[in-house]
């Protein structure tokens, strides 16, 4: 009898944990296997839209926002951001918890039409400039045909962007890996300068070691003036303004009909 009882004990233990095992086995699976390509304009091979999802699915955990690619041949007479928005709102995107962190490129070929959008924190992190600055970096591509470039470009280039602070400009010289690169080795060759400066000894020479005072002296001196000019220049005035911009598409971005706001970039390609 006490036997009996141990046996069903233990089949419950076993059927417990292999069912809990399961569910999270499942869940992670979900989560790891989550849909962030939406071609629907079937611009991407199925092993493009692979590997693309699995870029996604790595630098979207990293940034904590779902890095989305929506693709279209028909907005139903709806603008490419409208068309956007009613996705997002239907299909309830974010990484967090739904309609939440998202950074969306939607690319309408009915209209030949680009749209760069952030909501949450990628709005916070890719407001209307650095949208623009996706947008200028992947429509020559997009121009080109080159679909699977434009979106590798738009998911590193998110990516990226979204790991430097608000405010900053993310294409500035000091982020570039080059500039760093040579910064890096010009600190390290001052140092190694300085180290060997320090390394070689007090220097004991001086201008009085070669000199004998008592038998150096000026033997003639003399100092003739011939004339002083004077040149004048023009300064030159500066009318002209400083600055300057990109121009073309823009857009800014607005507010879904389900109320949530977003960040936005908008162009033809």
């Amino acid at each position: 009898m006490r036997n009996r009882r141990k046996f069903k004990i233990g089949l419950f233990s076993i059927t417990f944990f292999s069912f809990l095992f399961l569910i999270l086995h499942v869940t992670t699976f979900a989560s790891n296997e989550k849909q962030r390509i939406y071609d629907f304009a079937g611009l991407l091979t199925a092993e493009e839209v692979e590997t693309l999802e699995a870029m996604s699915n790595k630098y979207s955990k990293r940034r904590k926002t779902d890095i989305v690619i929506l693709t279209t041949n028909d907005t139903q007479g709806r603008d490419v951001v409208e068309y956007m928005e009613d996705f997002y709102d239907e299909q309830a995107l974010g990484y967090d918890r739904p309609h939440g962190n998202t950074a969306i490129l939607t690319i309408d070929m009915q209209h030949r039409e680009v749209y760069v959008a952030g909501f949450y924190r990628g709005e916070e992190y890719l407001d209307n400039s650095r949208c623009d600055l996706i947008r200028y970096k992947i429509t020559p591509n997009l121009s080109k045909g080159n679909y699977y470039e434009a979106f590798r470009s738009f998911i590193k280039t998110s990516y990226q962007y979204m790991g430097i602070r608000p405010g900053v400009n993310p294409d500035a010289m000091i982020f570039n890996l080059w500039f760093q690169l040579i910064i890096s080795l010009g600190v390290a060759s001052i140092v190694v300068a300085i180290m060997s400066y320090h390394s070689g000894g007090k220097m004991t020479v001086s201008e009085g070691t070669y000199l004998d005072p008592s038998n150096s002296r000026i033997i003639q001196q003399r100092d003739d003036y011939v004339r002083s000019s004077i040149t004048k220049h023009k300064k030159p005035s500066n009318n002209s303004p400083g600055g300057g911009s990109k121009g073309g598409g823009g857009g800014g971005g607005g507010v879904s009909r389900g109320g949530h706001s977003h960040s936005g970039s908008r162009g033809s390609f």
